[in-house]
């Protein structure tokens, strides 16, 4: 089975490049462990995607953002950012005179599901849907995939988009730098007596970080960070009891709180591939670069990174070029490393300031929201980067 493009992993990074390879006259095939129907309706996971404005708008262009229901999307025009016992934020909003929203909340399963529809109407791919990747062999001139069900797969091009835990990353022997953060995400949503629509909160609390996702009505997606031993207990414990315990962690901020949907943990590890591509070879998505979710840029990443080398195909097949070619992947890697590499940094560092409870962290962090409170530049800057009108754009150029 002969391709031109073979992707592995349709998650929300492998159906972006899929998608945007849509009409370009490639051969593309999609190797996912899933079954398709277990892709047209992915499960509720618990995660709402903090979408810059760049990002809905490449959803756009790919058929995908009118395909999420109303119900699972809502603006975010402004999010503070509280430290410890303050009750005065510091607040980011788009700048003076700019009416549009910072960004978009969308649920992860309604993006994955509005993907694959997309995909299916464009018949842009091949989906080889129930099988895993066991053996990969790269040469200069073709990428081959073994199957486990036996099936070899030759293209001129082979993409991971298959998870921070990539094996197609590892078969190729492209290692990454990987940080266990020792803590879990719980995340669900939550009925607020006291809702802030439009208003996406960051809490910075003492022994754990609470963050409040605006989603339509009275409702709202609910993220607390622990170490794991004091998440499970919370997975397991009654709805009210979970309430109360919830309420009593938000210090009673928003009012009462009952949980509306089931409840999820994952744990929290940063990846960074030491390298995005080799031989007939790209990384994408998680399996390039694993975001911690402080900053909400992750799968943000992952679409712009999509997103350019989509174009970089496109363009090549349109002038007879090779879109395997070591230059072309070369050209990909360089724009994406420069892309996530400030990101990458800067949240790892803004987790280490703000999840170290020792006096000397705790007084830095909270001089330094108070000084940024007081500079309005730096304010602007910030409600630009959620907006993803700093780094994302560097993308787009062919």
């Amino acid at each position: 089975m002969d391709f031109d493009v073979l992707i592995v992993g349709a998650g929300p990074a492998g159906l972006a490049m899929a998608n945007g390879l849509a009409g370009s006259g490639l051969r593309v095939a999609l190797v996912e462990p899933q079954t398709s129907t277990q892709l047209s309706a992915p499960d509720y996971d618990g995660r709402e995607i903090a979408l810059t404005r760049h990002s809905v708008a490449l959803l756009g262009t790919q058929d995908v953002w009118s395909r999420i229901a109303i119900e699972h999307r809502a603006p975010l025009h402004e999010a503070l950012v509280f430290d410890g016992a303050d009750t005065v934020p510091l607040q980011v909003r788009a700048a003076s005179g700019d009416a549009q929203p910072l960004g978009w909340l969308a649920s992860n399963h309604a993006i994955r599901r509005a993907s694959w529809e997309a995909l299916q109407a464009s018949h842009a791919a091949t989906v080889l849907d129930g099988c895993r990747v066991q053996d990969v062999r790269l040469d200069a001139a073709r990428a081959e995939v073994v199957l486990n069900d036996g099936r070899r797969l030759c293209s001129r091009l082979l993409i991971a988009a298959d998870s921070r835990h990539s094996q197609t990353r590892r078969a190729v022997g492209i290692g990454a730098h990987m940080r266990d953060f020792g803590r879990s995400m719980l995340v669900c949503r939550m009925r607020l007596e006291q809702p802030c629509p439009g208003q996406a909160w960051e809490w910075f609390d003492h022994d754990q970080t609470l963050a409040l996702l605006p989603l339509h009505a009275d409702q709202a997606s609910v993220v607390l960070t622990l170490p794991q031993m004091q998440i499970a207990p919370l997975l397991e414990m009654s709805v009210t009891d979970f309430d109360a315990q919830m309420q009593l962690r938000f210090h009673g901020r928003v009012g009462a709180m009952h949980l509306t949907s089931t409840r999820h943990a994952y744990a929290l590890v940063g990846v960074y591939a030491r390298r995005f591509s080799t031989t007939r070879f790209a990384l994408l998505g998680d399996a390039a670069v694993g975001m911690h979710p402080v900053t909400a840029h992750g799968f943000n990443l992952g679409l712009a990174g999509a997103a350019h080398l989509a174009a970089l195909l496109r363009n090549a097949a349109a002038r007879g070029a090779d879109i395997g070619a070591a230059t072309l992947l070369a050209r990909y890697a360089r724009a994406h490393h420069a892309r996530c590499l400030p990101l990458y940094l800067a949240t790892q560092g803004i987790v280490d300031l703000y999840t170290r409870e020792r006096a000397p962290a705790r007084i830095a962090r909270h001089a330094l929201l108070r000084a940024a409170a007081r500079v309005p530049g730096f304010r602007q800057g910030l409600g630009a980067l959620l907006a993803g009108q700093i780094s994302m754009r560097r993308d787009t150029a062919v």
